[in-house]
């Protein structure tokens, strides 16, 4: 079955949002990003997709927080 990509590149996340519905790991998670048990790939921190070629072809999906989330205020 091919992988169900719900958000695009450089789309809005927001944290727990599914990313790729998929069975088997076509797209592996990256920063900001986990698998859940059936393969479902979704985001941990609000930020923008993306995803990226990496070793031997493979496929790798992150979330890129948004500008000045995770800095203390001061």
């Amino acid at each position: 079955m091919p992988a169900l990509i719900e958000l695009f590149l450089e789309q809005a996340a927001i944290a727990g949002n599914i990313i790729v519905r998929q069975r088997g790991t076509q797209h592996k998670p990256s920063n900001n990003v986990r698998m859940g048990k059936d393969h479902t790939s979704f985001a941990l921190t609000d930020g923008v997709v993306e995803f990226k070629k990496g070793r031997k072809d493979r496929s790798y999906v992150s979330v890129l927080p948004f500008e000045g989330e995770g800095k203390a205020e001061a």
